[in-house]
C-alpha cells in the first residue's frame, strides 16, 4: 500500500509541477504560486472538513513548520536556478530532498531488506539522472559563496526533505489538518517574498490571465494538495525513508509530460533515469 500511494504522490505532483512550469513560461514564480497555493489550500480544507477529525495544536504546529520549510525550499530552489545550470542544481535538490529522510529514517531504527533496500538506491541514482537537463544559456553567478547555484540547491533540497520529515512528525491525530496547516505555511512564505520582491521595486512578472492560464494555475495547486494526502498517508502507513523515496521520483513525471507536450527530446542520461526508475520501483514492490 505505501508503494502504490507514494507512487500516486510522485504522478501528482509530478503533473502539477509541469502545469505550474507552463503557468510560469507566460507569468512568473511567484504570481503562479499565488493562485496554485491558495487553490491547494481550499482543496485541503474542504478535505479534512470532510473528514470530520478535530486539529490537535501539535498536529497544526508540525504542519505550519512543514509548510514553511516546504515554500522556503521552492523560493531557494527557483533562487538556486537563476544562480547556477539546471543540469546542476535540479539533481542536487532532488538528491538531498530524499537523502535527508532516508538518514532521519535510518537514525530512528528503520530498516530495509535487502531487496528494497537496493532498489531505493536504483531510485536515487534515478532521481539524479531524470533531473539532468541541459542548461538554457550562461546563468548569473552570484557574488558570494552563499549565493551559489549548487548551494542554494542544497537548500532547497533540504527545505525539501525537511517537508517529508515534518509530515511525518505531525502524526494522524489530527486527520488532514497539519496539511491545512502546511498549505498555510506555504502561502504564508510566498506572501512574504511577493511583499519583498514589491517593497523593493521590482516587477514580480506578467498577470497571471485568462480561461487557460488561471485554470492550469488552479489545477496545479489542487493536484499539488492531493499529492501532499497521498504522500501523507503513505508516510504514515510505512517507512519514512521508503515513502520519501518513491515519491522523490516525480521529477520523471514532469519529463515525460514536457515530452509529450513540448516535443522536448530526452537526454541519454534521462533514457537511462526512467530506465533505473524502473527497475528502482519494481525491486522495491516485489520487495
Amino acid at each position: 500500500m505505501i508503494t502504490i500511494l507514494a507512487l500516486g504522490a510522485a504522478l501528482a505532483y509530478g503533473v502539477a509541477d509541469f502545469l505550474g512550469g507552463t503557468v510560469t513560461r507566460y507569468s512568473s514564480t511567484l504570481k503562479a504560486l499565488f493562485w496554485c497555493v491558495p487553490a491547494g489550500l481550499a482543496v485541503l480544507a474542504a478535505s479534512a472538513l470532510l473528514t470530520g477529525r478535530t486539529p490537535t495544536s501539535a498536529s497544526l504546529a508540525w504542519g505550519f513548520a512543514a509548510g514553511i520549510a516546504g515554500g522556503t525550499g521552492l523560493l531557494a530552489f527557483y533562487r538556486a536556478l537563476a544562480r547556477g545550470p539546471m543540469s546542476v542544481v535540479a539533481p542536487v535538490s532532488a538528491l538531498a530532498s530524499a537523502l535527508l529522510p532516508i538518514a532521519v529514517g535510518v537514525a530512528r531504527g528503520e530498516r530495509l531488506d535487502a531487496t528494497v533496500l537496493t532498489g531505493v538506491l536504483i531510485c536515487l541514482v534515478a532521481i539524479a539522472l531524470v533531473s539532468m537537463e541541459k542548461s538554457d544559456g550562461p546563468s548569473e553567478r552570484s557574488r558570494g559563496v552563499l549565493d551559489s547555484g549548487p548551494l542554494m540547491a542544497g537548500v532547497s533540497g533540504v527545505c525539501f526533505g525537511l517537508f517529508f520529515v515534518l509530515v511525518k512528525a505531525a502524526g494522524t491525530d489530527g486527520g488532514l489538518w497539519p496539511l491545512v496547516a502546511a498549505r498555510a505555511g506555504n502561502l504564508a512564505v510566498v506572501a512574504l517574498a511577493l511583499a519583498v520582491v514589491l517593497a523593493r521595486g521590482g516587477a514580480p512578472g506578467a498577470r497571471v490571465s485568462g480561461r487557460r492560464l488561471i485554470g492550469l494555475a488552479l489545477l496545479s495547486g489542487a493536484l499539488d494538495a492531493s499529492a501532499n494526502v497521498l504522500y501523507y498517508l503513505a508516510v504514515n502507513s510505512g517507512l519514512l525513508s521508503l515513502a520519501a523515496v518513491l515519491t522523490s521520483l516525480y521529477p520523471a513525471i514532469t519529463v515525460l509530460l514536457a515530452r509529450i507536450a513540448y516535443s522536448e527530446r530526452l537526454r541519454s542520461v534521462q533514457r537511462v533515469g526512467l530506465a533505473l526508475a524502473a527497475t528502482g520501483v519494481t525491486l522495491v514492490t516485489v520487495g
